[in-house]
């Protein structure tokens, strides 16, 4: 029955004399998800709406899962529309829409109509009635109850008349790149991939970093995580995804400093070469999927040591969630399951027996020091070796 989508957006709404930047970088990521549907679509922004119409077969439960990755649609409309042939046939629309979408009539109903064409012969008042009058007419059962409606049916008098009662709710956020690109400290656990996830939902463009160790983590491992990027971006579009080949620079840490330390220092290494690369490409900011407490590198005295190395923000979006908090997104956007998988990374093969929980930042520096006549070499090394991955979703 349904052949278009108005698709709705809420925060772009206040974006002033800029929202039609935001409006036509809406209007290409949501052309980029219907590229892995089935059909034809075509996607028009008019007066204030964004209209995505079915020029062939389509299927519609594929369709409204793709639209639903697009990070600023609010809500996904379902619509049925009429040429203006007269209030007849519009009526003789409506009937069967009510007829066709709901089955069971013994719902109460509320008809909200909104005329954005000024010179349609009814007002809004009127149409809410005369609509209302066509539908009890054709459906004794049904009953008005506009206060607390089992249905709520919406008409837009436009240049066409558009019919909808359904608002199937999308991610909301903002359109991707339209607020910049951040580099995402990428491994294969839970965390990160979420972390990703949430700030592509604030606009931002992502690419990766992803730190491994070969022999000590296997191909199986970094597949792991080109799967993690792949499930991410269905949601962010394309991403660049970094592998750094980290094993040396372990070793040596590992060789020189001390062992309760390696964590955090391992880190800090990782932020420097990530922070490298992110000025190469253009990136304004870091992210990872740190959250306060939840392992030792993660306290408040190991976030100071680690970001004491870096010179553009750092971004946690999960900073202040729990653990189930990040489960529960994981699962909502399809990554915890590959996150669970028994590949390990680079940081669980080094970690420490006994990671210090509150490392003091001048003796993490005195220790680094040890590294001094090796450590500049092995990062050159590790970028110059560095494989760059384009992952999409489709592939």
């Amino acid at each position: 029955m349904f052949t278009a989508f108005l698709i709705k957006y809420a925060e772009i709404g206040v974006k002033g004399k800029n929202r039609y930047l935001f409006e036509d970088a809406l209007v290409q990521q949501i052309k980029y998800a219907l590229k892995r549907c089935e059909g034809e679509f075509k996607v028009r922004k008019t007066q204030g709406r964004i209209y995505v119409d079915a020029v062939s077969e389509f299927d519609f439960d594929e369709t409204v899962d793709n639209l639903k990755t697009v990070f600023g649609i609010s809500g996904i409309c379902p619509v049925v529309y009429v040429e203006d042939e007269g209030f007849e046939k519009l009526g003789q629309t409506i009937v069967e829409y009510m007829d066709n979408v709901y089955p069971d009539k013994n719902k109460t109903f509320k008809v909200n109509a909104r005329r954005a064409r000024k010179n349609y012969p009814l007002d809004t008042m009127e149409l809410n009635r005369e609509v209302g009058a066509v539908i009890l007419d054709a459906f004794p059962e049904m009953t008005v109850d506009v206060h607390n409606p089992d249905i709520m049916l919406y008409l837009e008098i436009r240049e066409k008349i558009y019919i909808y009662s359904e608002i199937i709710p999308g991610p909301g956020g903002m359109p991707v790149g339209t607020n910049g690109k951040a580099m995402l400290l990428l491994s294969g656990g839970i965390d990160s991939p979420v972390a990703g996830y949430m700030i592509s939902k604030r606009g931002v463009k992502i690419d990766a970093v992803y730190f491994h160790a070969p022999p000590y983590t296997s191909e199986r491992a970094k597949q792991k995580v080109v799967d993690l990027a792949r499930l991410v971006s269905r949601y962010s579009g394309p991403i660049y995804l970094h592998v750094i080949n980290f094993t040396d620079i372990q070793l040596a840490i590992y060789e020189k400093c001390p062992h309760d330390e390696l964590t955090i220092i391992m880190r800090r290494y990782m932020m420097k070469i990530a922070e490298h690369i992110a000025k190469e490409t253009e990136c304004l900011g870091l992210i990872t999927g740190e959250s306060i407490g939840q392992v030792a590198s993660q306290t408040m005295h190991s976030l100071y040591a680690t970001n004491e190395v870096c010179t553009m923000p750092v971004y946690r979006p999960c900073i202040g969630l729990d653990k189930q908090e990040i489960v529960e997104i994981s699962e909502k956007i399809n990554t915890y399951e590959t996150s669970i998988l028994p590949f390990e990374d680079c940081c669980t093969i080094f970690v420490a027996k006994h990671p210090v929980t509150k490392p003091n930042l001048e003796y993490i520096k005195r220790h680094e020091e040890s590294l001094k006549d090796v450590i500049d070499d092995l990062m050159e090394k590790a970028l110059e070796s560095k494989e760059t991955i384009i992952v999409r979703c489709d592939e």
